[in-house]
């Protein structure tokens, strides 16, 4: 189908939706934005050569007035306009559309422009390439130019990547359903097929650069409206999803990670998330929690698809694909490293998966130290504590019931992550067939709980504070920890 029947089915579309009165102001600024944006991104592509040329330079090459690749600029970056300015918008292309496609198939000269108006056009041009000139001269250092690069890239990444979201909401508006709208997700389109192959093109150039757009707001990183478009009630069920993706947005953005995750950008992306935790300071936002969901949803994945095992589900709901289709060898040593230079309340989970996936193993007294260090961070109240601890707790006198109740849970909380981490290596052993499960199974046999003499040394230090906050009175502590008067 030619691009301009296309785009001018979809923005009629959006015209018969608006004349209907069945949809909300907001949702037609969102299936207006949705058409503009997807008419700049098709026709200026075709004009795109081998180096980036501003959208801005493509649209006057073509006649498309600048305002209208204004207006896509602002929607595509969470800017939303006025419903007015985008009915105008959604008339103007239409205009140019039949001026520049339906006339001329028709054979008339209505797709003649005046003279006058071609003079304006021209006029327009030289003007904006003058300032372009004027100000390619203003500096031209080579780390300018570098930077300006990356921007530039950057941006043509974030535009696929926009591109992939339009189609994805233009299936979900199709079906009107979330759950039909998964199952078409699922199914490889031609048109997310050949968004895939572009964003692949830009890997080549870039990695680094097309991780970091993924990461950016917007996209695996969603906003608020975004989860209220997609139906999800994150807050509500924040809980729930700890550690995991909700399906739907899990959905969404599969087709597209799927295809994306090789062995090398699997382990650039997941150091990425570590990079971009360690700046995050509030764990109460969106962004810190899908950093520490996707990164866990990704190391549950490589740990099913190296142990050889598939997801089974018995629901009725549509099962969600995986993410990995392969094994997934990473560089563990340096992903520990990446963890452990981010620490907060989600460190210890993420260090304990990082440390059972890992291959070569590292010794198992090496994994119950590291463990312990990152349940030291998560205690620590660090710039990410858990968003239901009180870090008063922590500054608390020893002896005041409180502390007390809150050291008693926290003591807890380490024997239980280090019971789980030996449970989660067992299985994974046994689904390797490797000789050493046997060795280790006689291991947990014989051996006490990994953490229990470090968290031993947890409540000495407690009896030492509570004998010297006694010392003076009347009661002492004996050495069975029991209280007695020598009175």
């Amino acid at each position: 189908m030619p691009l301009a029947v296309d785009c001018a089915a979809e923005l009629i579309r959006c015209k018969v939706l608006d004349s209907s009165g069945r949809l909300k102001s907001h949702e037609l600024i969102l299936s207006y934005g949705l058409a503009l944006v997807r008419f700049v991104n098709l026709i200026t592509e075709r004009k795109q050569k081998m180096v980036s040329i501003p959208l801005r330079q493509l649209a006057r090459e073509v006649d498309i007035p600048i305002w209208v690749v204004d207006l896509r600029h602002e929607l595509t970056h969470g800017k939303l306009p006025r419903l007015a300015l985008c009915r105008k918008g959604c008339d103007v292309v239409l205009e140019w559309l039949r001026k520049t496609y339906w006339s001329c198939q028709l054979g008339n000269n209505l797709c003649e422009e005046s003279e006058d108006e071609q003079e304006e056009e021209e006029q327009e041009g030289v003007e904006a390439n003058a300032e372009l000139d004027n100000d390619a001269w203003e500096i031209r250092t080579p780390q300018h130019e570098a930077c300006q690069k990356h921007k530039e890239f950057h941006e043509k990444v974030r535009d696929v990547l926009i591109s992939y979201k339009n189609e994805q909401f233009r299936v979900m508006q199709t079906v009107q359903s979330v759950s039909k709208s998964r199952e078409l997700w699922s199914d490889s389109s031609s048109e997310v097929d050949w968004i895939l192959a572009q964003i692949k093109d830009l890997m080549q150039e870039n990695r680094e650069t097309v991780a970091e757009a993924l990461l950016s707001d917007g996209f695996l990183i969603p906003k608020m409206d975004c989860l209220k478009m997609l139906n999800i009630k994150y807050e509500a069920n924040k809980e729930v999803w700890q550690f995991k993706i909700p399906q739907t947005f899990y959905c969404f953005w599969q087709p597209l990670l799927t295809g994306l995750l090789s062995r090398s950008f699997t382990q650039i992306l997941i150091e990425k998330m570590f990079m971009e935790l360690k700046e995050c300071s509030d764990s109460s936002e969106l962004r810190p929690q899908f950093l520490i969901n996707w990164s866990s949803e990704m190391l549950t994945g490589i740990a099913k698809v190296n142990a050889g095992k598939k997801r089974q589900h018995c629901n009725k709901q549509v099962s969600a694909k995986e993410l990995f289709l392969h094994k997934v060898p990473l560089q563990w040593i340096r992903l520990t490293d990446n963890c452990l230079e981010a620490p907060c309340w989600a460190t210890p989970h993420l260090l304990q998966l990082i440390l059972t996936i890992m291959r070569p193993r590292l010794p198992r007294s090496s994994r119950k130290n590291l463990l312990y260090l990152a349940s030291v961070y998560a205690e620590g109240g660090g710039p990410l504590s858990s968003p239901g601890l009180s870090s008063d707790c922590s500054e608390q006198p020893i002896y005041t019931i409180e502390s007390l109740q809150w050291r008693a849970r926290q003591e807890n909380q380490v024997k239980n992550q280090g019971q789980t981490v030996e449970k989660q290596e067992d299985v994974l052993e046994r689904d390797d067939g490797v000789e050493e499960v046997e060795e280790e199974e006689e291991e947990m046999v014989t051996e006490t709980n990994p953490l229990e003499g470090l968290a031993h040394s947890g409540n000495m230090v407690a009896i030492a504070e509570k004998r010297a906050a006694l010392q003076g009175s009347a009661w002492q502590i004996t050495a069975g920890k029991k209280l007695f008067c020598k009175t």
